[in-house]
């Protein structure tokens, strides 16, 4: 979906006269907000596309970090893909569960004398991030057909398969 048409359904839900003065700007240019730029003069560089756009010069994932914390939410950024042929899905699967089971024994370290320290709230935290790092480089692999049929025909194939050194979603 394009800037231009998230703000459109955006003031479709809210009033686009509320949003120009709740802003300070005009309601015309809240308008062009909501329509895509073209090289006759319709629409306007909007907001969301200058956060884009900060957010590329700088490289710093704060600044998307902070728009996702005033929404009550969390940026995880999404893994590279490096899907190639040759993942299995066992292996994937059994990764995920490992690192899994690697927030849960950090949790339940850190709960052993019923509190939880900032430094150890972290740690969950950073496992936490891991961990859906991995779900998501399960389901682009998903998505990307690499775990579609796994057994080869051929039994030279299917002993070649279980032979090669296992690869991981990273």
């Amino acid at each position: 979906m394009k800037s231009h048409e998230v703000l459109k359904d955006a003031f479709d839900k809210s009033s686009p006269k509320e949003v120009a003065t709740k802003l300070g700007v005009s309601l015309s240019l809240v308008y062009k907000w909501a329509q895509e730029q073209s090289d006759t003069g319709s629409g306007s560089r909007n907001p969301l596309d200058r956060v884009v756009e900060l957010y590329k010069l700088t490289g710093d994932p704060r600044i998307l970090e902070y728009i996702c914390e005033h929404s009550d939410g969390y940026f995880v950024r999404n893994p590279v893909s490096y899907c190639q042929e040759g993942f299995q899905v066992l292996p994937a699967t059994n990764e995920i569960i490992a690192q899994f089971s690697s927030l849960l024994m950090r949790i339940s370290v850190a709960a052993q004398d019923n509190s939880i320290t900032n430094d150890e709230a972290e740690d969950i935290r950073h496992l936490w991030d891991k961990l859906k790092g991995y779900g998501e480089g399960f389901v682009r692999c998903c998505e990307e057909g690499d775990f579609e049929l796994m057994e080869a025909e051929d039994p030279e194939k299917t002993k070649e398969v279980v032979t090669t050194v296992r690869k991981t979603l990273y």
